[in-house]
């Protein structure tokens, strides 16, 4: 019966594709891939909602103690089934983070393997589901985006609508996750599409809106990162809120540096994945039996951090009888904010599946805390704490992520409107300016750019990086010996198109290369071009290709030797030429190609 309903929605589907023009069966596919995105959030966020409320539930029966055990007791038993999972259910791997995402629209034609259909929902659901201390965005990022990709694998769309549809999976997870379409739709254009004319916003703000949608209809709002109370914005205290977006910016890249840290640490522990996974989530128990905060996702701590009552975060703590002690919170959230970054990287580096979106408002709404908070209780300032608990967010964010406008965005729609637009953008800029001074790249494609793989913060980078420099090297041309004369040479010339020569020897090793150019003032003159050597005005080189080189390098090597040709070596031996026009043109279409209308 199911299979009969699916065929069914099948056919419609075809159907709809022959009588609909491109653009009208985009639009209807956006909406399709929305809903399918939104639907992925509503299963991840309810399974990990219902393990936090039944941990929490805990507290009516059991002691502070025991509570802290059987919370910590959660993420080991997540993480080793996550690793379960993956080695027995999914082939032995998972590919993890949203990064993923830039690799497959730079070098795999936006072709994201079935698998990403579920796999992300299934290990995210365990990982975070039991309290592993990282996030479901990433997750529902790449799920979402596979739904496009592989939708439009389907019907057989084109490079630029498989493209787009993953785009549109994107924003609709990112708008379905937080009831924030419009930050949905920034971050799939800010953080993960190559380049996106005007008019292909339309089916990208189709499937946000759609996902929102869904998500408002069917998921229970408490679930969703929300906030109703908030105080009035003061300009008087703009200073202040430069100091904190110097402070996230700071927070920011001691977050990226740790975290790759400890992710590093794991993999070269030399250890099973199961003796890894044990070893791992037994640290990031003790941490959470110390510091249930770091429990999950964590965003009912920020919604207690923004509330009246921040003391509630003591409750059920080792630290329960400094509940109402100011100074002894302000130091549980200055550890909590330090150890968040180790706790993330534990869950992830140890087998655990997630992102570090979420972690990176958790820490953003305590920098934020603590930032406010220390400043009241010194008597510097008389902040609005509530306030600066949510700018937070968007500091780290645009620190970590490289996105300052879908920080901004994002936490002006989940703080339900725009009284704090100015702060944000402070912050936001400040933090976004401090990180990229000393993170070239954002937390999610350092990784790719470290291994010389595409990322989309510089596009011609990630254009270049698709071109394969061996497509453009040309072989047939012409070859001279270097105790020729230059009667060889013209008669060559005269008999070819080439401008440019190799001068080789018996064994093909390059010599030197001689121009058109070279010879233009003697070619006249028939004696000199008798009794002239080749190589008496040949030239050596002084930029050599290989064919290992990316275009990136290649195009490097034009620029800086100003020439329009360059000689190619493989094995030591002379190869061919790249003629700079043809790698240009190469570059032309494919940024053609990769431009989405």
């Amino acid at each position: 019966m199911f299979k009969k309903i699916i065929n069914t929605f099948e056919y419609l589907i075809v159907w709809s594709q022959n009588k609909l023009t491109n653009k009208q069966f985009i639009f209807l596919s956006a909406v399709l891939v929305g809903i399918s995105a939104a639907f992925a959030v509503i299963v991840l966020k309810t399974f990990a909602h219902w393990v936090f409320t039944f941990a929490t539930y805990v507290t009516t029966i059991a002691s502070v103690f025991k509570y802290g055990v059987i919370k910590g007791m959660l993420p080991i038993i997540g993480i080793v089934l996550t690793v379960f999972v993956v080695k027995r259910v999914l082939g032995g791997t998972i590919e993890k983070g949203t990064s993923q995402i830039l690799y497959a629209v730079a070098k795999k034609a936006s072709i994201i393997p079935k698998k990403q259909m579920y796999a992300q929902i299934i290990t995210s659901s365990l990982t975070v589901g039991l309290g592993g201390s990282a996030g479901l965005e990433s997750p529902i990022v790449i799920t979402g985006a596979a739904f496009g990709s592989n939708y439009a694998q389907k019907y057989k769309l084109s490079y630029k609508d498989r493209t787009l549809l993953i785009g549109c999976g994107v924003a609709a997870g990112i708008a379905a996750a937080f009831n924030a379409p419009i930050a949905g739709v920034l971050f799939a254009i800010e953080v993960l599409l190559v380049d996106v004319s005007i008019a292909a916003f339309t089916p990208i703000m189709i499937a946000a809106a759609t996902g929102a949608l869904v998500s408002v209809i069917v998921l229970d709002e408490t679930i969703l990162l929300s906030f109703k109370q908030r105080q009035i914005f003061n300009y008087h205290n703009i200073p202040y809120y430069v100091l904190l977006g110097l402070f996230t910016g700071i927070i920011s890249v001691y977050y990226a540096r740790n975290f790759q840290r400890v992710e590093h640490f794991f993999g070269r522990l030399k250890l099973s994945p199961y003796k890894k996974a044990l070893l791992g989530s037994s640290i990031l128990a003790l941490l959470i039996f110390i510091f249930p905060t770091l429990f999950g996702e964590g965003y009912e701590s920020i919604r207690i951090l923004s509330q009246k009552d921040p003391g509630q975060l003591l409750d059920n703590t080792l630290f329960k009888g400094f509940r109402d002690n100011n100074w002894a919170l302000l130091g549980f959230i200055g550890c909590t904010m330090l150890l968040k970054v180790f706790a993330t990287g534990i869950t992830l580096g140890s087998g655990g599946n997630g992102g570090n979106f979420a972690p990176s408002l958790f820490l953003g709404s305590y920098v934020g805390f603590f930032f406010s908070k220390a400043l009241n209780l010194i008597g510097l300032s008389k902040l609005p704490v509530s306030n600066f608990t949510m700018v937070g967010m968007a500091g780290i964010l645009s620190g970590l992520f490289h996105a300052p406008l879908t920080a901004i965005f994002l936490i002006a729609e989940i703080t339900g409107g725009y009284n704090l637009m100015i702060p944000l953008m402070i912050v936001s800029s400040i933090s976004f300016a401090i990180s990229k001074r000393f993170e070239k790249h954002s937390l999610d494609v350092k990784s790719l750019a470290r291994k010389g793989n595409a990322f989309t913060s510089n596009k011609d980078t990630n254009i270049l990086s698709t071109l394969d420099t061996n497509s453009i090297i040309q072989t047939d041309y012409l070859t001279i010996a270097p105790n020729e004369n230059l009667e060889k040479l013209v008669d060559l010339i005269s008999h070819s198109n080439q401008v440019i020569f190799a001068v080789v020897d018996s064994e093909n090793n390059m010599q030197g290369i001689v121009h058109f150019n070279d010879i233009r003032e003697i070619i006249f003159n028939s004696y000199r071009v008798k009794y002239t050597l080749v190589k008496e005005i040949m030239t050596v080189p002084t930029d050599i290709i290989y064919p290992s080189d990316s275009m990136e390098i290649v195009m490097n090597k034009f620029e800086s030797s100003k020439k329009v040709f360059l000689p190619v070596i493989k094995n030591s031996k002379y190869y061919g030429f790249i003629s700079k026009s043809v790698a240009l043109e190469a570059y032309r279409k494919k940024l053609k190609s990769m431009t989405i209308e």
